[in-house]
């Protein structure tokens, strides 16, 4: 899909150098910000982050016999004097603005999804769903920043029927900024948790960061929701006037008294066989657990937007990313890799998943950051749920500066061992696991826990 020089003057203002000889000859293929894969007819923008200027690497796109380049401000020197560029004052911001020009030409539905937890997965089983569609272009594993959202739309081809974008933040505002450059058709918030409360401070500063995801949505699309969150419900009022779709997931026993006729769409699960009643549709589902159930529901809804129809029975295989939904089978021990991140919901789910499976059970937890001055608290909930639990052990992995608060709060819980160093891990675990056991490995992404896993028998 070619950048016309008109399209790109209109969004970077006039190119400079540029002779009247080659005005119709200047088109671009792609938009790009990597010297490394930069081809020939690709528009280079050098952007500059907080620990990288792509300024530096100007000599090597010169090299590649690229037409032209968006430079910031100030940085004419670092070119030939007759060379063409644009020069404007932020080249992240102009980054941005060529991601929505690409959007708009693009004019396929783009679904966004964002929340405390759940997002990546769920993003992963929207675009297997809407392949009944055709091609379906995705963003790679958690690419949900401003950069990592407009390189997926950039890469995205006239071939693709559906984007699929995954939004996260840092910050009030960058869900907003986010929602700007892609103008979704479809927005899903998986839920309002307590991720990241040590950077935005409250539960309801989290909430409205994650309704931000509303403010460029089309006047004609919908937000998906989770049912019977009323905080969410009245904060997204404040930002979204449009259609609202309710999910709710319930145990199976549950059936016979839920089918009432209100504005929620409900699913029943039922973990004895892993299979989700939809209406009058029966799924089942390669991913384990009530929260990957949830999961799907909204994946669920996202098709029934687009008008897909399902029959009686459906199976989907879904395939599973580095530390998430991933089962690995040993001659002793079952372990199931959770090690990407972790949040006081994420955890409790995957608990809970832990706790339905036969023989013993082990933990290998890192603990859970960003949580702020609330902290201590989610983590001594997490530590009630384990003692009063089936879990034979827990390995807490948490810095020197913290030991001392947990061990003194664990020092007459006999389930559980607190180390500082994933190193010591795998010599613990394995000297406590019998063949047939399950261990469950989940912590923040600071601790990387995915090292340990071959370590472990």
């Amino acid at each position: 899909m070619d950048f016309s020089l008109s399209e790109l003057n209109e969004v970077l203002g006039d190119i400079k150098n540029l002779g009247e000889e080659k005005i119709n000859f200047f088109k671009f293929k792609n938009i790009s910000i990597d010297s490394r894969t930069l081809l020939k007819n690709d528009l280079f923008i050098a952007i500059e982050g907080k620990n990288f200027d792509a300024h530096n690497f100007l000599p090597e796109v010169l090299k590649k016999e690229v037409k032209a380049v968006v430079i910031k401000e100030g940085m004419q020197k670092l070119l030939p004097s007759d060379f063409p560029y644009w020069v404007v004052n932020d080249t992240l911001e102009a980054f941005q603005k060529l991601t929505l020009l690409k959007r708009k030409k693009l004019n396929i539905p783009l679904v966004a999804i964002t929340g405390s937890v759940g997002k990546t997965t769920t993003k992963e089983m929207i675009g297997e769903v809407l392949k009944k569609l055709g091609k379906v272009k995705l963003s790679h594993a958690n690419f949900n920043n401003e950069i990592g959202v407009g390189l997926t739309i950039l890469e995205t081809d006239i071939e693709d029927k559906v984007l699929v974008l995954e939004m996260g933040m840092r910050g009030l505002g960058q869900i907003e900024n986010l929602s700007k450059y892609s103008r979704p058709d479809i927005a899903v918030i998986t839920n309002i948790g307590t991720a990241h409360i040590g950077l935005l401070g409250s539960k309801k500063n989290i909430t409205c960061a994650k309704c931000e995801i509303s403010k460029f949505l089309n006047p004609k699309g919908v937000v998906i929701i989770p049912a019977n969150d009323n905080s969410l419900e009245k904060t997204l009022k404040g930002y979204w006037k449009g259609r609202v779709m309710k999910v709710e997931l319930l145990d199976v026993e549950n059936q016979k008294e839920s089918f009432k006729k209100d504005d929620k769409l409900r699913g029943f699960y039922d973990p004895s066989n892993k299979k989700i009643l939809i209406e009058e549709n029966t799924f089942e589902i390669s991913f384990e657990g009530f929260h990957n159930a949830s999961n799907f529901l909204f994946a669920y809804a996202v098709a029934k937007e687009f008008g897909i129809d399902f029959t009686s029975s459906n199976k989907f295989d879904f395939a599973s990313l580095g530390g998430r939904n991933k089962i690995l089978k040993s001659v002793k021990t079952t372990i199931y890799d959770e090690s990407y991140n972790a949040s006081p919901e994420s955890v409790k789910a995957c608990i809970k998943n832990l706790l339905e499976k036969p023989r013993n059970k082990f933990f290998i937890f890192g603990s859970m950051q960003e949580l702020g001055e609330e902290s201590e608290k989610y983590h001594i909930e997490i530590f009630n749920l384990i003692n009063n639990s089936e879990i034979e052990k827990c390995l807490f992995i948490c810095d020197k500066k913290n030991e001392k608060i947990y061990t003194n709060y664990l020092k007459d819980k006999n389930k559980f061992l607190v180390l500082n160093n994933i190193n010591d891990v795998p010599k613990e675990i394995n000297k406590s696991t019998k063949k047939g056991d399950s261990i469950l490995i989940k912590g923040s992404r600071c601790w990387q826990l995915e090292k340990i896993i071959e370590l472990i028998n």
